[in-house]
């Protein structure tokens, strides 16, 4: 017994003729025939009554038929949602990351694959740091993290999408705001707004700053680097920050802040650029969709593209 066999049957019995059937298959009659006696061979009873103007299920028949009917209705219905599915005709993809992050990375993509697959439900769920992202994906029903990149995470895929380069935020009137860039020295013992230690970017930043001995006191601990650029904006402190896509700096590395206002980022070579990507469970079992959104975010970034 076949999944055919049973299709056949089916429609043999609503079109109540095993000629037309065939005539719908384009095979022969007795292909037709040859697939419903192999039906009630294995059921061990007749299944069709043959009538003068045709065929009718017998009771045993319409037994089959009825259970045949719902499964096979059903079956067509989720192939035809995951032909929606691949096609992008419907769906959703299921995002956790920061609460900066839609801003900074992803609301160019979300527009261009909104206007792509316009039925695609984009959901976000927001957490704090990197490490709580990866517990959201490990425990909850979501399909991809926007992460800074740290070490291995067990039962997790770190894929690198954009390095990001440091520059130093400052006020304009801060002696250093003139400086085409700063170098290690210039960073020792500045009062230096931070991220929290338990985020993955503050972690690595404080690895680079010890591995190039830097000594600088953190007066000030912010959640995000929004607010540490506004800190510095008001004079509060220097805040060492990644450059965002979409910000620019001009031809001698000196720049403004995202807004255009007095805020000034002076690079940081020394300083290694910071990894920020896709994390999933597993890359291979990525929906389809969930595939192209994380394509569409990478190429607005001007970053690796994972998407196939």
């Amino acid at each position: 017994m076949t999944l055919d066999d049973l299709r056949v049957f089916v429609a043999v019995c609503r079109a109540g003729s095993l000629s037309a059937v065939a005539r719908e298959l384009d095979c022969t009659q007795s292909a037709v025939s040859q697939r419903v006696k192999r039906l009630e061979r294995e059921a061990g009873m007749s299944l069709l009554e043959r009538q003068p103007r045709g065929v009718v299920p017998t009771h045993a028949g319409r037994v089959l038929l009825d259970a045949a009917s719902i499964s096979i209705d059903g079956l067509d219905q989720a192939l035809r949602r995951l032909g929606d599915l691949v096609s992008g005709d419907s769906g959703s993809v299921r995002v956790t990351t920061g609460g900066t992050t839609v801003r900074h990375f992803m609301s160019e993509a979300i527009v261009t694959f909104r206007r792509r697959y316009p039925k695609v439900s984009l959901e976000f769920q927001t957490e704090t740091s990197s490490r709580n992202c990866f517990d959201a994906l490990t425990s909850g029903n979501l399909d991809l993290a926007w992460v800074t990149i740290g070490g291995p995470v067990r039962g997790i895929e770190q894929r690198p999408v954009v390095f990001l380069p440091w520059v130093l935020a400052v006020s304009p009137d801060d002696p250093l705001a003139a400086r085409a860039q700063v170098g290690t020295a210039d960073l020792t013992d500045i009062s230096l707004i931070r991220l929290p230690q338990n985020s993955t970017s503050g972690a690595r930043l404080d690895a680079a700053f010890a591995e190039l001995g830097v000594r600088s006191s953190p007066d000030t601990s912010v959640a995000d680097w929004d607010t540490a650029l506004l800190l510095a904006e008001l004079g509060l402190g220097h805040a060492v920050v990644p450059v965002m896509p979409g910000w620019r700096l001009s031809g001698d590395g000196s720049g403004h802040g995202p807004g255009g206002g007095p805020l000034r980022l002076v690079p940081i070579p020394d300083l290694p650029p910071l990894p920020v990507g896709w994390a999933v469970r597993r890359w291979d079992a990525l929906s389809p969709l969930a595939r192209v959104f994380a394509g569409v975010v990478a190429r607005s970034c001007g970053g690796q593209d994972w998407a196939p």
